[in-house]
């Protein structure tokens, strides 16, 4: 959440920061700054109404003291008059402190300067490539019937149990699936980040403090009964962690990582670019949390950047790294990097993890603040990235690694499943 005080005070140039995300914010900050004016105003009417209530009740006692009871009771009369008055007014500064508060949960992070213009994902800018992409036999084909022909992966059986979108896995695919899980918390681990068993649901304030509420209500699974919300990302229950907390400076930089299932009611279409594990409802996905001081984060973020380099590159996946534009980037993010996976059999970039920097979008509505050196308490910063999501990096692993013979397992990957084929 942009703060107010930013607002105000450069709001000409968070405007035209804006329209790199196509977003004309002429009106709504208008409307920013004249809800606030109005919460001022109000704050001040009522502290005054208090004051003026407060200074005849010490009058009030002097008169009865004095034996003046007649005068007293006047002027009770007229504090009753200024108790209503103050009632009134706290009404409107809560309504009009709200209003203020939804209209801010609707204005998105402001880009970081490196954020490239553009519309949609077709305006991303590639910054980085690595590895070989395999020559497949013509006989390649994509995983969905990968899965079929070794039986490791059956999505008709997770229609019958729950709908699409929710795969179950079998035999190898499911011993590959907790292979990958436990070699990317063994590699998060291995780079300084502690590792995080956390809640699969979440309460509402969970899901404002980091920004899925209510950007993505839609595509969060909610349990009415009990007003919780199954999480989209371990990101969401990790960073909250650090919701209405003070920090000291000595304590960055933090890092987590977390193994969560993942659950996303996002629709999507039809057609080969979402068949099989390239969207789902449900998924695994392991991720990296850091909170950082304001003037280190964009090293962390590059470092974050390496971190996952270094597990493609065991994986031997070929990979791209794409800087996302403006049109492309999340409600919440200041700068964000995309990695995708290349996959042979479907002759297609399928997108693996992103990592981002909120710079302190996230810290406002946390409430995540670090005392300075003077004492003085500061807005934190907060980065997450997927390290890895493991759907289309399994995908990746089956269509890429496919021979005659069977799957091959990534060498790395072999200690983790106890097999080095698939057949």
């Amino acid at each position: 959440m942009l703060q107010l005080q930013a607002i105000r005070e450069n709001r000409d140039r968070l405007e035209i920061a804006l329209k790199k995300r196509n977003i004309d914010a002429t009106q709504i900050f208008e409307n920013v700054v004249q809800l606030d004016e109005k919460r001022r105003a109000t704050q001040s009417e009522l502290d005054n109404t208090l004051a003026e209530s407060n200074r005849l009740s010490k009058e009030i006692g002097e008169l009865f003291k004095s034996g003046r009871a007649q005068d007293a009771n006047v002027l009770k009369e007229k504090t009753s008059g200024l108790k209503e008055e103050s009632k009134r007014l706290g009404e409107e500064l809560n309504t009009t402190a709200e209003e203020l508060q939804n209209l801010l949960y609707q204005i998105p992070n402001i880009p970081h300067d490196l954020v490239p213009a553009g519309n949609s994902e077709n305006d991303n800018e590639e910054i980085f490539k690595e590895g070989t992409v395999p020559t497949l036999s013509a006989e390649a084909i994509p995983h969905w019937e990968l899965a079929k022909k070794y039986d490791i992966i059956d999505f008709e059986l997770g229609v019958k149990i729950t709908g699409a979108g929710f795969p179950v896995y079998k035999g190898k695919g499911a011993r590959l699936q907790r292979a990958l899980i436990a070699y990317f918390l063994d590699k998060n681990t291995e780079a300084g980040y502690t590792e995080m068993q956390v809640p699969l649901l979440v309460n509402e304030a969970s899901g404002y403090g980091t920004g899925q509420l209510p950007d993505k209500e839609g595509q969060m699974y909610h349990v009415g009964a009990d007003d919780l919300y199954l999480i989209p990302t371990a990101e969401v229950p990790v960073t909250n962690i650090f919701r209405d907390v003070i920090l000291n400076e000595s304590d960055f930089p933090i890092c987590y990582t977390g193994y969560t299932p993942c659950f996303r009611r996002e629709a999507g279409s039809y057609g080969a670019h979402v068949r099989g594990l390239n969207r789902l409802h449900q998924f695994d996905k392991v991720e990296i949390v850091r909170v950082e001081h304001p003037s280190k984060s964009y090293e962390a973020l590059d470092g974050m950047v390496e971190h996952v380099k270094t597990i493609l590159r065991e994986l031997k996946l070929p990979y791209r790294i794409l800087r996302l534009c403006g049109g492309d980037l999340g409600f919440t993010a200041a700068l964000t990097y995309d990695f995708e996976v290349f996959s042979t059999a479907q002759d297609r970039w399928l997108e693996i993890s992103s990592v981002s920097n909120f710079e302190a979008y996230q810290a406002n509505r946390l409430k995540l603040r670090f005392k300075d050196e003077n004492g003085k308490n500061n807005l934190a910063h907060t980065l997450n990235g997927s390290s890895l999501a493991l759907p289309r990096v399994l995908a990746g692993i089956l269509e890429n690694y496919q021979t005659p013979e069977g799957i091959k397992i990534p060498e790395v990957l072999v200690p983790y499943c106890g097999f080095d084929i698939i057949n």
